[in-house]
């Protein structure tokens, strides 16, 4: 935590800032040390998260449920919170960045090389992948689940399904532990949320058993130096993330800024795209980089789940006077599942279809790579209709 930061400490696990600003986020009015990494041009009160520390396991303990409690009342304030890393999970994120650097550092041929036809896995240059019609600035390598081609869903031509095209044996063992042990602390905030929801244990880590799991491992250029492909300043624009839960990493630069949930307010990203939500009015929170920490925030499909107890949280990215470095991990459902609402947040009903997973991440991939090689080859093979086989649904959790 920044020292600027006051702290009270609420049982074991949860380190609260205390703030004295008069709004619904935890917040103060821009301390000096905080608000002198926010990238320029950007207005937006700085924020200061709720950080917890994860237990060694998720007993349903006394200290487990206020945590659980606490962890809630903070997503529905500030749409984002912290979880404080571990030493071992410093050294893993300092090996990732670390990796992550070396590679972005590669001639562009060689980065260019690491793309997969069959997968959305593999490199994505500054300026392809598009937000609300504009390019993004972000330089992307994405870790999906790493499916050799004798695998069944992969030689019967799963959409999205195939091979990491990592670079070398390297940056593959480390990412691979680095978002090995993001997924455990995945489990564990799904086992918590359960808690703090009041749910049967069970009801949302059912849906994660072989999850399709991913992560972005993510580049922004200086915003003196880009391509001109995208908007001046952007790195990101506004959008909220498809999926269930995101546990992200960044280091001392700086960029990252949420909307937090507003009452009457709420986007349905699996009906139509929440792309540029948002993107250019007051309100915005700017999270500035605390080191030894994540921030976790919840996706379209937790909201979905959730009925909107959880909001799915719109956020962004500014362009600084240095490039930066970050990771974006989504914990996931599996593809074949079909999400439906937790018990209790049905409305009284039982709906008679849910979000089928694996439609949904691929209709985001189709939405932001247009001109990807594994979109135009999906297209052209016809594949996407095989999304509607018995095959690739469950029919609900896997």
């Amino acid at each position: 935590m920044s020292p600027s930061t006051k702290i009270a400490r609420v049982g074991r696990n949860v380190i609260r800032p205390i703030s004295t600003a008069c709004t619904s986020f935890t917040s103060s009015p821009m301390p000096l040390g905080l608000a002198s990494t926010m990238p320029p041009g950007f207005a937006a009160t700085v924020g200061q998260l709720e950080t917890f520390v994860l237990p060694e396991q998720v007993s349903g303990s006394v200290s487990d449920q206020a945590m659980a409690k606490a962890m809630i009342r903070a997503w529905r304030r500030d749409g984002i919170l912290q979880v404080a890393m571990s030493q071992p999970q410093r050294q893993l994120y300092q090996s990732a960045d670390a990796s992550s650097r070396r590679f972005f550092r590669r001639p562009p041929g060689e980065k260019r090389a690491c793309v997969d036809r069959r997968s959305y896995a593999g490199y994505v240059a500054s300026g392809e992948e598009v937000t609300d019609g504009v390019a993004d600035y972000s330089e992307i390598f994405t870790v999906t689940k790493d499916l050799p081609p004798k695998d069944k869903r992969v030689a019967g031509g799963w959409p999205c399904h195939g091979p990491c095209p990592w670079p070398d044996r390297e940056m593959k063992s480390v990412l691979g532990r680095y978002t090995a042990d993001l997924g455990a602390s995945g489990t564990k905030l799904l086992q918590l949320i359960e808690l703090g929801l009041d749910v049967p244990a069970g009801s949302l880590t059912k849906y994660t058993n072989d999850g399709w799991h991913h992560m972005r491992v993510l580049r922004f250029p200086p915003r003196h130096n880009t391509n001109g492909k995208g908007k001046d300043g952007r790195g990101i624009g506004s959008h909220t993330d498809y999926g269930l839960l995101v546990i992200a990493a960044q280091d001392e630069v700086g960029g990252l800024f949420v909307y937090p949930p507003h009452r009457g307010e709420q986007f349905s990203n699996w009906r139509q795209s929440a792309a540029g939500a948002k993107e250019n009015e007051p309100g915005w929170v700017y999270v500035p980089p605390t080191p030894g920490t994540l921030t976790v925030f919840p996706g379209d499909m937790m909201q979905y789940m959730t009925n909107g107890m959880l909001q799915s949280t719109p956020h962004k990215v500014g362009l600084n006077t240095r490039e930066r470095f970050a990771f974006a991990y989504f914990h996931e459902p599996n593809f074949r599942s079909t999400v439906r609402p937790l018990p209790g947040f049905n409305g009284g009903q039982e709906p008679l279809e849910g979000i089928h997973y694996g439609t949904h991440f691929t209709n985001m991939c189709l939405r932001n790579y247009p001109d990807r090689i594994t979109t135009r080859r999906l297209v052209a093979e016809g594949r996407y209709r095989m999304l509607g086989c018995e095959e690739l649904r469950d029919g609900g959790a896997s």
